[in-house]
Protein backbone atom coordinates (compact mmCIF):
# COMPACT_ATOMS: atom_id res chain seq x y z
CA UNK A 1 0.00 0.00 0.00
CA UNK A 2 1.35 3.44 -0.94
CA UNK A 3 1.32 6.34 1.43
CA UNK A 4 -0.78 9.31 0.37
CA UNK A 5 1.04 12.40 -0.79
CA UNK A 6 1.18 15.18 1.74
CA UNK A 7 -1.27 18.01 1.27
CA UNK A 8 1.19 20.43 2.85
CA UNK A 9 2.81 22.98 0.54
CA UNK A 10 6.41 22.39 -0.48
CA UNK A 11 7.61 25.26 1.73
CA UNK A 12 6.03 23.68 4.85
CA UNK A 13 8.97 24.57 7.09
CA UNK A 14 9.09 28.17 5.98
CA UNK A 15 7.01 31.04 7.30
CA UNK A 16 4.26 32.28 5.02
CA UNK A 17 4.28 35.67 6.74
CA UNK A 18 6.14 38.50 5.05
CA UNK A 19 9.55 39.17 6.58
CA UNK A 20 8.41 42.41 8.24
CA UNK A 21 5.66 40.56 10.19
CA UNK A 22 7.76 37.62 11.46
CA UNK A 23 8.52 37.34 15.15
CA UNK A 24 12.23 37.59 15.87
CA UNK A 25 14.03 34.49 17.15
CA UNK A 26 14.69 36.05 20.55
CA UNK A 27 11.06 37.03 21.08
CA UNK A 28 9.62 33.72 19.87
CA UNK A 29 12.12 31.52 21.71
CA UNK A 30 11.62 33.10 25.09
CA UNK A 31 8.03 34.31 24.66
CA UNK A 32 9.18 37.65 26.03
CA UNK A 33 5.90 39.50 25.80
CA UNK A 34 3.78 36.76 27.38
CA UNK A 35 6.32 36.22 30.18
CA UNK A 36 6.47 39.94 30.93
CA UNK A 37 2.71 40.20 30.81
CA UNK A 38 2.28 37.30 33.23
CA UNK A 39 4.76 38.72 35.73
CA UNK A 40 3.28 42.19 35.47
CA UNK A 41 -0.25 40.88 36.04
CA UNK A 42 1.07 39.33 39.25
CA UNK A 43 2.64 42.65 40.25
CA UNK A 44 6.24 41.44 39.94
CA UNK A 45 8.56 44.39 39.21
CA UNK A 46 10.24 43.96 35.82
CA UNK A 47 12.41 47.04 35.37
CA UNK A 48 10.61 49.83 33.53
CA UNK A 49 7.94 47.44 32.20
CA UNK A 50 4.25 48.05 32.86
CA UNK A 51 1.00 46.87 31.35
CA UNK A 52 -0.76 49.16 28.90
CA UNK A 53 -4.46 48.53 28.25
CA UNK A 54 -5.98 50.32 25.27
CA UNK A 55 -9.43 50.06 23.77
CA UNK A 56 -9.35 48.54 20.28
CA UNK A 57 -10.09 51.01 17.51
CA UNK A 58 -12.19 48.49 15.55
CA UNK A 59 -13.64 46.11 18.14
CA UNK A 60 -13.82 48.39 21.16
CA UNK A 61 -12.46 45.56 23.32
CA UNK A 62 -9.57 46.26 25.70
CA UNK A 63 -6.15 44.98 24.63
CA UNK A 64 -3.27 44.68 27.09
CA UNK A 65 0.42 44.60 26.24
CA UNK A 66 3.65 45.10 28.21
CA UNK A 67 5.51 48.32 27.41
CA UNK A 68 8.50 50.18 28.81
CA UNK A 69 7.37 53.12 30.96
CA UNK A 70 10.08 55.74 31.36
CA UNK A 71 9.98 58.60 33.85
CA UNK A 72 11.83 61.82 33.15
CA UNK A 73 11.52 65.10 35.07
CA UNK A 74 8.15 64.13 36.54
CA UNK A 75 6.70 63.02 33.19
CA UNK A 76 5.93 59.47 31.97
CA UNK A 77 6.73 58.30 28.45
CA UNK A 78 6.23 55.14 26.41
CA UNK A 79 7.80 54.30 23.05
CA UNK A 80 7.03 51.56 20.56
CA UNK A 81 10.20 49.46 20.53
CA UNK A 82 9.45 47.20 17.58
CA UNK A 83 7.75 49.50 15.07
CA UNK A 84 4.18 50.62 14.43
CA UNK A 85 2.36 48.16 16.72
CA UNK A 86 -1.40 47.81 17.08
CA UNK A 87 -1.32 49.45 20.51
CA UNK A 88 0.15 52.58 18.89
CA UNK A 89 -2.65 52.77 16.33
CA UNK A 90 -5.24 52.14 19.06
CA UNK A 91 -3.71 54.79 21.34
CA UNK A 92 -3.65 57.33 18.50
CA UNK A 93 -7.37 56.76 18.06
CA UNK A 94 -8.55 56.62 21.69
CA UNK A 95 -5.93 58.93 23.26
CA UNK A 96 -6.44 57.25 26.62
CA UNK A 97 -5.34 54.06 28.34
CA UNK A 98 -4.87 52.28 31.64
CA UNK A 99 -1.36 51.55 32.93
CA UNK A 100 -0.13 49.55 35.87
CA UNK A 101 0.85 46.16 37.20
CA UNK A 102 -0.66 43.83 39.75
CA UNK A 103 -3.69 45.45 41.38
CA UNK A 104 -2.37 48.98 40.79
CA UNK A 105 -3.99 50.67 37.77
CA UNK A 106 -4.13 54.27 36.63
CA UNK A 107 -6.21 55.93 33.89
CA UNK A 108 -4.07 58.18 31.69
CA UNK A 109 -4.42 60.49 28.71
CA UNK A 110 -1.87 59.96 25.95
CA UNK A 111 -0.32 62.76 23.91
CA UNK A 112 1.77 61.69 20.93
CA UNK A 113 5.18 63.36 20.82
CA UNK A 114 6.38 65.22 17.75
CA UNK A 115 9.76 64.16 16.34
CA UNK A 116 11.80 66.94 17.97
CA UNK A 117 10.36 66.40 21.45
CA UNK A 118 10.60 62.61 21.10
CA UNK A 119 14.27 62.85 20.07
CA UNK A 120 15.09 64.94 23.15
CA UNK A 121 13.24 62.54 25.43
CA UNK A 122 14.90 59.49 23.86
CA UNK A 123 18.34 61.03 24.32
CA UNK A 124 17.69 61.72 28.01
CA UNK A 125 16.07 58.36 28.70
CA UNK A 126 18.66 56.28 26.86
CA UNK A 127 21.78 58.13 28.08
CA UNK A 128 22.50 55.51 30.79
CA UNK A 129 21.74 52.67 28.35
CA UNK A 130 24.15 53.77 25.61
CA UNK A 131 26.86 54.41 28.22
CA UNK A 132 26.79 50.78 29.41
CA UNK A 133 27.97 47.83 27.30
CA UNK A 134 25.44 45.42 28.77
CA UNK A 135 22.48 47.79 28.64
CA UNK A 136 23.38 49.03 25.15
CA UNK A 137 23.27 45.46 23.82
CA UNK A 138 19.62 45.24 24.91
CA UNK A 139 18.93 48.69 23.51
CA UNK A 140 20.28 47.65 20.10
CA UNK A 141 17.52 45.00 19.82
CA UNK A 142 15.12 47.79 18.92
CA UNK A 143 17.10 51.00 18.44
CA UNK A 144 20.12 51.92 16.33
CA UNK A 145 21.75 54.15 18.94
CA UNK A 146 25.28 54.21 20.28
CA UNK A 147 27.35 56.30 22.65
CA UNK A 148 28.32 58.52 19.67
CA UNK A 149 24.78 59.06 18.34
CA UNK A 150 23.89 62.61 17.30
CA UNK A 151 20.54 64.40 17.63
CA UNK A 152 19.89 63.48 13.98
CA UNK A 153 20.25 59.81 14.96
CA UNK A 154 17.80 60.28 17.83
CA UNK A 155 15.38 62.08 15.50
CA UNK A 156 15.61 59.19 13.02
CA UNK A 157 14.79 56.74 15.82
CA UNK A 158 11.94 58.96 17.04
CA UNK A 159 10.37 58.72 13.56
CA UNK A 160 10.73 54.90 13.64
CA UNK A 161 9.44 54.49 17.20
CA UNK A 162 6.33 56.54 18.02
CA UNK A 163 6.28 57.90 21.56
CA UNK A 164 3.61 59.20 23.91
CA UNK A 165 3.58 61.27 27.07
CA UNK A 166 1.13 59.84 29.60
CA UNK A 167 -0.70 62.24 31.90
CA UNK A 168 -3.04 61.40 34.77
CA UNK A 169 -6.64 61.60 33.66
CA UNK A 170 -8.85 63.67 35.94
Amino acid sequence: MRAAKSSLPKNEGQSILPRSRRVTGFRSTFHVESAHEGFLHLGVPAGPMTLLTVQGRKTGRPHTTPVGLFKLAGHRYIFDTFGNADWVRNLRTTREAVIGRGWSRKHVAALELDTDKAALVLREIFAPYVASRVRSSFLRMGYSLTRDSTMDDYAREARRHPGFELQDKE
